[in-house]
């Protein structure tokens, strides 16, 4: 999931993290080793999206 423009970045705690970045691309199949962020382990796992992009 990419994410553009000014936003907030927090953990399930609340500690504030920083992305270095305007836009970032997050992880949605949770097999990244750098999460919240998407290494492309995706690709290589073979993760596809439901239907609908939810």
């Amino acid at each position: 999931m990419l994410v553009r423009g000014p936003f907030e970045l927090r953990s399930p705690d609340g500690e504030l993290i920083d992305p270095g970045r305007s836009t970032v691309a997050l992880c949605r199949c949770g097999l990244s080793a750098v999460k919240p962020f998407c290494d492309g382990t995706h690709k290589i796992r073979g993760f596809r999206a439901p239907a609908g992009g939810r």
